[in-house]
């Protein structure tokens, strides 16, 4: 093979070495890159990668080895790509768990190569001393063969003579502790990357338009009753028979005026500042103490997300998400989530720098969030602590039903429940003109489940319409904020 070619090679190489990594951080972060961008590069690393191993596999050196790694670790990040796109969340969390273990195990394989390696070649030069000058040049160095020099204290942890691994069992004590650093460096880059899903991210709602107004759709049936005419057969007037039937049904559709659910003068469902990329998001918190994951996912809070977009025909994301409550402040003003999910039946523990980034981000940030009793009455009594440590300047209230949350775009005649764990009533947090927190205490969410809990279909139907309300109400408040903001510069 020629230099060139070899260059070239290399060049590709490092291009799509850079691709990978680059849509690995945007899959685990941003997402701004399309599916179809990231689903290529993965496959063409993965491609990549098992074909130089195919062809290395008869040297069965480092060389080898290494790239083998990597087809393995290109291998694994493409079966997880796979396995979310097509949502199965159960498989993509055992590949990532078995996995991640593999890796570890790799890893360890390494490191122990890399220091009986390292260890060997030092105890090969302390026995031959003449192999040093095959190594480097020291002729530089006066040489006093009647002088005999007290050796310094050795720091290259890739020698076994270093002064901190002792004087007995020193091998022994070099293995120790290169398997501590390991372990100790792999959980520190395992939480970092688990970290960059949040080092920074934006939130953008749908492009768009349309009148935040109430949809009224109601089928009249009104029976209409042709007259009833006697004929005299014999008389010398013609007159037209009527036909048979004498009762005709009419259906009358009494609507309001056909409109797009929004907010704003943009062209197709959405709201003002927007953007094209925008989606309506479904983001759910997690918190110490209760099972904040209740009804998550496929089955659960993604039937709500796709019932949402049957209503509004707004653009929605593709999967529900959960984020913890820290990692709120990675959303800048102005890109942040208008509303966030919180629900669960047992305890809610949140940290003081946990209560202080809540309260921004709904003070803030006009953020919204949307609480939802999982099932007890102990969830109802934390939720209210929680947040009168978050917001202790506000009281709850009832939520009316003739209020604009409850009436557009869909009207709610009642509360729906599945069962009023925390009362029959929607609890609310009142400031600015708006809700900063909406409270249902009766199980929404189970609802949204596969199987509804058991309830009716009115109940079922009225708890999504609740629901696409909550979420129309929380980014059309937030788009009237982005408006203003805009004005306002």
């Amino acid at each position: 093979m020629s230099w060139t070619e070899n260059k070239k090679r290399s060049a590709g190489g490092v291009t799509v070495a850079l691709l990978w990594v680059l849509c690995a951080l945007d899959w685990r972060g941003t997402q701004w890159l399309p599916l179809v961008l990231q689903g290529l590069v993965f496959g063409a690393g993965t491609g990549c990668t098992l074909f130089v191993t195919w062809r290395s596999r008869t040297r069965r050196d480092r060389h080898f080895w290494f790239v083998a790694t990597l087809s393995y670790i290109c291998v694994w990040q493409f079966l997880l790509f796979a396995t979310d796109v097509v949502l199965w969340d159960e498989l993509r969390g055992v590949l990532a768990r078995l996995g991640l273990g593999a890796l570890f195990l790799i890893g360890l394989c390494w490191t122990t190569w890399i220091l009986e390696t390292t260890s060997q070649y030092y105890l090969f030069l302390r026995r031959d001393p003449r192999s040093i000058d095959e190594v480097c040049d020291l002729s530089w160095v006066p040489h006093q063969p009647t002088r005999r020099r007290t050796p310094a204290r050795i720091w290259n942890p890739g020698d076994p003579n270093a002064w901190y691994y002792g004087r007995r069992r020193n091998k022994l004590n070099q293995s120790l502790a290169g398997f501590i650093s390991y372990s100790l460096l792999f959980v520190l880059v395992c939480m970092m990357i688990s970290q960059f899903q949040g080092c920074y991210e934006i939130y953008e709602i749908p492009a768009g338009g349309g009148e935040a107004k109430a949809v009224a759709q109601v089928v009249k049936v009104q029976k209409v009753i042709r007259q009833k005419f006697v004929v005299n057969p014999f008389s010398s007037i013609l007159f037209q028979v009527p036909p048979i039937d004498e009762v005709k049904l009419q259906l009358e559709e009494v609507t309001e005026h056909a409109y797009t659910p929004g907010y704003g003068q943009g062209t197709g469902a959405g709201f003002a500042g927007g953007t094209n990329r925008g989606k309506v998001r479904f983001i759910r918190l997690e918190y110490s103490g209760g099972d904040w994951d209740q009804d998550y996912g496929v089955g659960g809070d993604l039937n709500m997300l796709i019932k949402y977009y049957e209503l509004t025909t707004h653009k929605i994301a593709e999967r529900t998400e959960s984020r913890r409550i820290a990692q709120l402040t990675n959303f800048p003003r102005g890109k942040s989530p208008p509303v966030v999910y919180l629900t669960g039946q047992r305890n809610i523990s949140l940290s003081n720098n946990e209560v202080k980034v809540l309260r921004e981000y709904l003070l803030e940030k006009h953020g919204m969030l949307f609480g939802d009793n999982g099932g007890s009455r102990h969830f109802h009594n934390q939720f209210l602590s929680m947040m009168n440590r978050v917001l202790p300047d506000v009281r709850p209230v009832a939520v009316p039903l003739d209020d604009v949350i409850h009436r557009v775009p869909f009207p709610i005649p009642f509360l729906p429940y599945v069962a009023p764990h925390g009362g029959k009533q929607a609890l609310g947090w009142y400031q600015d003109g708006r809700w900063l927190c909406y409270y249902h205490p009766g199980d929404i969410g189970d609802a949204w489940s596969d199987g509804h809990a058991g309830v009716s279909a009115e109940i079922t139907n009225a708890c999504y319409h609740l629901g696409a309300n909550v979420l129309f109400y929380a980014h059309m408040e937030y788009a009237k904020w982005l408006t203003a903001q805009d004005t306002d510069k």
